[in-house]
């Protein structure tokens, strides 16, 4: 990838300092938001975790490993 002209870094600082200067106003829209959500339903009945809750899996095998049984 070839590196950023000059022009996309003058971009990139302006939308970077955009950003920076949004980030309170945003932070207060997200807690007002939870607050009143948990105003409104206190207990989330159907709620569920953004991903599902399981053992981890096991790491995976490097290398040749046991050879497979016959007929496997």
């Amino acid at each position: 990838m070839a590196p950023p002209s000059p022009t996309q870094l003058a971009w990139r600082g302006r939308i970077e300092s955009v950003i920076r200067l949004a980030q309170p106003g945003l932070d207060l829209l997200l807690a007002t938001g939870e607050r009143l959500s948990r105003l409104v339903e206190p207990e989330d009945l159907d709620w569920t975790p953004p991903r599902a809750v399981s053992a981890p899996a096991p790491p995976a095998r490097v290398g040749p490993g046991e050879p497979e049984p016959p007929g496997a």
